[in-house]
């Protein structure tokens, strides 16, 4: 009751209180928005997913993509940081991302349930742990349609070129008859060449 007489110093009564608690729920609501919207914006890299793998499997089949690209973060992570704030924010890594993959981020630490590419519930957390043993931060692996790992990249890439070829190893095959490591050592090789 102290806090509806405190507040009520600060309102009109009548007809005028009713306009009043229109507005301020106007500006609450669309407060919400924006605030929803420039979290979106901080990260167009990143697709948004309810945590349900399987699922997503099924939407990237359907969407024509070549897979889903997973990003295992921790929020104090200043590698995730800068990789998300630098290399992630590039409008033609976006582009390339984006068509190619569903790309998603994954809090390593995370309580949240979630749903496994085999259809297993559990916390994100021992997703990241006992499924795919990600213990340090960043790890980028691009799942196929299938849900099979076809690549797994371990720590920050040291520049934006290497975080493409990342793409470009699944998107032309080369995962099927090299690892990643020769994958890039030609690509240096062919760049030196030039």
């Amino acid at each position: 009751m102290q806090v509806v007489q405190s507040v009520s110093h600060f309102l009109p009564a009548g007809k005028n209180f009713k306009w009043s608690l229109k507005a301020l729920a106007l500006v609450l609501i669309t407060g919400f928005l924006l605030m929803i919207n420039s979290a979106k914006a901080a990260d167009p890299f990143f697709d948004e997913s309810f945590g349900n793998y399987q699922e997503d499997l099924e939407t990237a089949k359907d969407d024509g993509k070549k897979g889903i690209f997973v990003f295992f973060h921790m929020e104090e992570c200043p590698f995730c940081h800068r990789m998300r704030t630098t290399i992630m924010q590039e409008p033609d890594v976006i582009k390339f991302y984006r068509e190619n993959f569903l790309t998603y981020m994954h809090d390593i630490e995370g309580s949240n349930e979630v749903v496994t590419f085999d259809g297993k519930s559990m916390t994100a957390q021992d997703m990241a742990e006992k499924v795919f043993r990600v213990r340090a931060t960043p790890v980028m692996i691009i799942f196929d349609t299938e849900g099979k790992p076809v690549v797994r990249y371990t720590g920050p890439t040291r520049t934006k070129q290497e975080f493409m070829w990342i793409g470009e190893y699944v998107m032309d095959g080369s995962y099927q008859t090299q690892s990643f490591t020769a994958y890039k050592r030609a690509k240096k090789r062919a760049l030196r060449e030039q």
